[in-house]
């Protein structure tokens, strides 16, 4: 019996050891098994690249015409043509629209009558202080017909100063007749059409020149001394996504809003292919100041801890990174980082900034992002 017992605790020990032994190389299989790791694609991941930073104010506003002309009507009466339309492009002088001008030609024609009555009235004058001046030299007539004689002329010259001066005005009102463009441009309202009644000062049309605009904006009127007179000026404009437009600061207001402390400013744009549009809201950043430093897409940090983070790839595996910031640029997305990064360490970027940290990383160029 005592033997049995015996034999009995000896297999029971035999059985622990196997297990025991079983669970040991569970255990070290578990230890050098590697870890799994990811694959990304290459939009995941960017190089940290030392780039040309560019600061200054932030300013936004609305695009104009740097020229534009208002046309009004000079005379009153019924358009019997227009020539243009909107957005048509149009010369300086070329003729716009035509207005009735029945009884301005009636009063040109009597005017022009009215200069040849005169002119021969004036000349009858002149004949006749001539003779007079002639009769007086010779004592045949009296120091106050000459005088008389004198005041004739000058009335007649008068009167003829007089008629000519309204044929001239009826001449002018007549030509007011035809509407015509008084720049170079593109027609971009036309408020009347053929058959309307205008009266004078009725906007007719309004013509702006294309080939240079101007930024009407706003800024903070603390960053006022980093403005100059011809600082460049970076935008971009609703309704051209992913372009960037260039500028000079032409006037700066000499004293700011009191009630939104803004300062205004109009900056200059060359616009020869004639790509931009008055009315279009536009913003950006004057650029003050140019330096060097290193760049990373704004969608590589993580600012949710403590202190914003990147993770970094070395060694093929993502490693947690604190940064320190600098500068943002929110029309490129870039964000400069002070420290804990240098130029060509790799970061990852958008939802792979999730990653543990310790996790292998693999790039493949057929990784789906």
């Amino acid at each position: 019996m005592m033997m049995n017992n015996t034999i009995g605790r000896a297999a029971l020990a035999a059985g622990v050891a196997l297990v025991l032994a079983g669970c040991g190389k569970e255990s070290d299989a578990a230890v050098e098994k590697p870890a799994e790791g990811i694959v990304l694609g290459p939009d995941a991941v960017a190089v940290v690249q030392q780039q040309e930073i560019r600061t200054g104010p932030q300013l936004s506003g609305s695009l104009m015409a740097e020229r534009e002309a208002q046309v009004r009507a000079q005379i009153s009466g019924q358009v019997l043509a227009v020539y243009a339309d909107q957005g048509q492009a149009v010369r300086a002088g070329q003729p716009l629209a035509r207005i009735d001008a029945t009884a301005l030609t009636d009063a040109a024609t009597s005017a022009r009558t009215g200069v040849s009555s005169a002119q021969i009235s004036l000349e009858v004058a002149r004949r006749n202080y001539e003779r007079a001046q002639t009769l007086n030299q010779a004592g045949a007539m009296s120091d106050r017909d000459l005088e008389t004689a004198r005041a004739q002329l000058s009335q007649a010259q008068a009167q003829a100063a007089g008629a000519r001066s309204q044929q001239a005005s009826a001449q002018k009102q007549l030509s007011n007749s035809e509407v015509r463009s008084p720049i170079t441009g593109v027609v971009s309202v036309r408020p009347v059409g053929a058959g309307d009644i205008v009266q004078p000062g009725a906007a007719l049309f309004t013509v702006v020149d294309p080939r240079s605009m101007r930024l009407e904006a706003n800024v903070p009127a603390e960053q006022l001394g980093q403005l100059h007179i011809g600082s460049t000026v970076r935008f971009t404009v609703n309704g051209y996504p992913g372009r960037t437009f260039t500028g000079t600061v032409q006037r700066i207001a000499p004293a700011a809003d009191p009630a939104t402390r803004q300062v205004p400013v109009v900056v200059t744009i060359p616009n020869e292919g004639g790509t931009l549009v008055a009315g279009l809201f536009a913003q950006g950043r004057v650029e003050s100041t140019v330096r060097q430093g290193i760049l990373v897409p704004a969608a590589a940090v993580d600012e949710r801890g403590v202190a914003p983070s990147v993770l970094r790839l070395k060694g093929g595996k993502a490693e947690r990174v604190a940064v320190q910031l600098g500068t943002r640029d929110p029309d490129t997305e870039q964000v400069e980082v002070t420290a804990g990064l240098a130029a060509g360490d790799t970061v990852l970027v958008g939802p792979a900034i999730g990653t543990a940290p310790g996790t292998p990383v693999r790039v493949s160029a057929a990784a789906q992002p």
